[in-house]
């Protein structure tokens, strides 16, 4: 199968029912996974933290994982949760799905002439990790995103409700709450610890067949960029991971909670391609802790849009070292504009350490509380500057006329125009915004390989402003055949682009 037929896929088992006719019949759908760490304190449950930092000899495993296994079994559940939704009409094409219909044969005929209902029941299945011994359980999110009921089937055969305590749909993870004692627990890891090449195993109720462990390593750590959160700082592992997997274990050989399975690359056909994401427990004990706490997250704000430095963006910025995450703008009244951060300058550490991509200085600023200083190292006019900041806690909504000209040089293929107040308005910018809106890209060339599209504006071409046609065509000319860095307005927001002359 190409790459190209390849995308990701958040894995729980769901069934959609009708619900005035039939109940309790599952079609599997989706999954996915989180971590955390505490950063306001101790942590606010009393969890089992392990201490296992010393290696496991797998020689020293008589009977393969077995021993592994056994005490943590009975600490994975399955869950149960369902929602009644309105019926909307293009939900009923699903019983004309053949994958609907090897469950139902074709008893709702093909749509045709039938009488639609009103509102249907989905159920969902996943798994879930029971925290502490009363009860709490470590899920995901989109396991019990909007359920009305939620049911735990516990190792004994006991089925009891569950209450959501919270949910953070930015890292996918939710508490959950039975009532119950003297439960089984897993012992929470470290998943900072972790290397490629760690065994690891996986545990959950994959196609509601029954619980199930599977083995493999861990193929990467720090995973972003995927586009399935807000927030990713995924562990990547080939153990396979199926739909029913949603919020089960990722563990390792001591027997500890490292990760919640969330996510898996798939084919069309679906299912495991051995590559599956977890969310690191570092990550998910952070939000779930804020969570049984304040009730929702609190997250670190700097204030500023960053995007990771390609070759081009280092050459056109004179940066000698590799990494760092640029600035491609800076919010106004924020902890960022107060420190005197600005557009173009590259971050390279925070807090004393390397910053190598946009994802990861995302994930730990979040991770800090508001109030926090940090010390950054900067790139800004040819040289390494220092920058304290004081981060702010981050707002709930934070996260963000003429005739056309055609371009030569780096921009060849690309029509602008003059931006005029009802284009501004048009764009949901500002109109005092400056610079040439875009207007056609072509698809083949260099500037549409970068990401420039129909609908951006132009405010600067290798720093210098571009308030109209004849400014950027002036711009242009002074060079041709080299290399144009161009600051974007998408949306309010912007970003440089480094087009080179082909």
């Amino acid at each position: 199968m190409r790459s190209s037929e390849f995308r990701i896929r958040r894995w729980v088992a769901t069934g959609v029912v009708l619900a005035a006719i039939v109940g309790g019949v599952f079609l599997d759908v989706g999954l996915r996974h989180w971590g955390g760490r505490t950063v306001f304190g101790a942590p606010t449950l009393a969890v089992n933290i392990a201490h296992d930092n010393s290696p496991v000899l797998l020689g020293s495993l008589p009977n393969g994982f077995a021993s592994v296994l056994k005490p943590v079994l009975p600490a994975v559940v399955n869950i149960s949760s369902s929602k009644v939704v309105k019926n909307r009409g293009e939900n009923m094409q699903l019983f004309n799905d053949p994958f609907f219909r090897q469950f139902f044969g074709n008893q709702f005929g093909q749509g045709q002439g039938q009488a639609q209902p009103r509102s249907q029941r989905e159920q969902s299945l996943g798994s879930g990790v029971i925290i502490t011994s009363d009860g709490t359980i470590l899920t995901n999110n989109h396991v019990v995103d909007g359920a009305t009921d939620i049911q735990v089937f516990l190792n004994d055969n006991r089925q009891l409700p569950a209450k959501v305590i919270g949910t953070d749909p930015k890292t996918d993870v939710a508490v959950i709450k039975i009532n119950a004692t003297g439960l089984p627990t897993l012992p929470l890891g470290d998943s900072s610890s972790l290397q490629v090449g760690d065994v690891v195993l996986a545990i959950g109720d994959p196609f509601n067949i029954g619980k199930t462990a599977t083995m493999g390593i861990v193929s990467a750590t720090g995973r972003g960029g995927l586009g399935i959160e807000s927030y990713e700082d995924f562990i990547q592992t080939d153990a396979s991971i199926n739909p029913g997997n949603s919020g089960g274990a990722l563990i390792n050989l001591h027997g500890s909670l490292i990760g919640i399975n969330t996510a898996i690359l798939s084919g069309e056909g679906g299912g495991n391609q051995g590559i599956g994401f977890a969310i690191p427990i570092n990550m998910a004990r952070n939000v779930m802790n804020q969570l049984v706490e304040h009730g929702k997250v609190i997250r670190g704000y700097l204030g500023v849009h960053i995007q990771d430095v390609t070759p081009g963006l280092a050459k056109e910025f004179g940066l000698n070292q590799g990494g760092g995450v640029l600035i491609g703008d800076v919010s106004p009244d924020t902890p960022a504009s107060k420190a005197g951060l600005k557009k173009g300058d590259v971050i390279l550490e925070l807090n004393g350490q390397p910053v190598n991509a946009a994802n990861q200085l995302q994930v730990s600023v979040s991770q800090l509380p508001p109030n926090s200083p940090v010390k950054l190292k900067i790139w800004r006019d040819g040289k390494p500057q220092e920058v304290s900041v004081t981060l702010g806690e981050l707002p709930e909504q934070a996260d963000k006329e003429g005739p056309a000209e055609n371009s030569e040089g780096a921009l060849q293929g690309v029509d602008v125009q003059s931006l005029s107040p009802d284009l501004a308005e048009q764009l949901n910018l500002p109109p005092s915004t400056k610079g040439v809106v875009v207007t056609e890209v072509d698809p083949a060339s260099p500037a549409a390989a970068v990401g420039l599209e129909r609908g951006m504006v132009i405010e600067e071409i290798n720093h210098k402003p571009v308030n109209n046609v004849a400014q950027f065509k002036q711009a242009l000319a002074g060079a041709a055949n080299q290399p144009v860095l161009l600051l974007v307005n998408q949306g309010g927001v912007t970003r440089y682009l480094v087009i080179e002359s082909h």
